[in-house]
């Protein structure tokens, strides 16, 4: 008899049923055979599949290695090179240097000469109160220079508790919930329309010329007017510290704002009421009365 055919064709490992008596005589023997092989495979197998799993982890160890290295590298270079050392301004009236840098360095990008410079000339619009916009120019690696454009406003209303003020085209072009200094306040308006980056509307259109003619000559004669008054006549009264000037109504006020500048610098610092609504070319008499006077009238 083939022992060997018997062995392959009645193995029980192979899934065969034993049904001769020689083959089932030889199962022990065979199965025994069969399952040592078995066992060595088995053990092989599972020392092939942990060196194989170590083989995978080390590869990818090293790819971490190369990326860290091909990414960290460069990078380090990249900042020490263009780390921002110093900046300086240009065109700032309003704010202080240490103010607008707040404002447009505040994160830790920011401090990369290059990437400021991208970031405000073409990805970021500036948006800070007064200032119509910013020009960055990198001088050196370590160095940027910030221009900036404020937005120019000559006079403010103050409208459901908030200011807002005005171009010199009558645009409204800032809001804000306190009054600046340096800009006049003007009172004794209603208006028609009022809108953030409009143009004001008032209870009379000819009105606004008027306004506009005051502030454009209070700025380019530069004087420092609190308040412009406007009455049921539309005559116009300034207050100027403790000073009180009465303009009237006129069809311009550059004539009678030149004569106000002369007088207010010899009267600086004092209590009074000035009577300019009767001045002209024709009558250059002026009147002017202590505060405490006129009260008592």
């Amino acid at each position: 008899m083939n022992y060997n055919n018997l062995l392959c064709k009645y193995c029980t490992l192979c899934g065969m049923k034993i049904r001769d008596f020689y083959a089932e005589s030889l199962q022990v023997s065979v199965n025994c055979v069969h399952r040592g092989k078995g066992v060595g495979n088995s053990m092989a197998n599972r020392r092939n599949n942990k060196n194989n799993r170590n083989s995978i982890g080390m590869r990818m160890v090293k790819r971490m290695l190369g990326f860290l290295i091909l990414v960290g590298v460069p990078s380090v270079i990249f900042i020490n090179t263009f780390q921002l050392k110093t900046v300086t301004f240009e065109g700032l009236t309003r704010y202080t240097n240490d103010e607008i840098q707040e404002k447009i360095i505040n994160t830790e990008l920011d401090r990369n000469a290059l990437l400021l410079y991208l970031k405000y000339n073409y990805f970021t619009d500036v948006q800070i109160p007064f200032i119509e916009d910013i020009d960055l120019i990198l001088i050196d690696n370590h160095t940027i220079t910030i221009k900036v454009y404020e937005k120019k406003v000559i006079g403010c209303v103050e409208f459901l508790g908030d200011y807002l003020y005005f171009d010199k085209d009558g645009i409204i072009v800032e809001s804000m919930a306190n009054p600046l200094d340096d800009i006049p306040l003007v009172k004794g308006l209603r208006f028609n329309k009022i809108i953030l980056h409009e143009k004001l509307e008032v209870q009379k259109a000819e009105l606004f010329d008027v306004i506009l003619n005051l502030t454009q000559h209070i700025e380019k004669l530069d004087l420092d007017i609190d308040t412009i008054h406007f009455n049921s006549k539309y005559e116009v009264t300034f207050d100027i510290d403790e000073i009180r000037v009465y303009l009237g109504k006129r069809d311009t006020y550059d004539e009678v704002l030149g004569e106000l500048k002369n007088i207010l610098k010899e009267v600086e610092g004092m209590k009074m009421n000035l009577y300019l609504d009767k001045y002209d070319k024709h009558n250059k008499r002026i009147i002017a009365k202590p505060k405490e006077t006129e009260s008592s009238d």
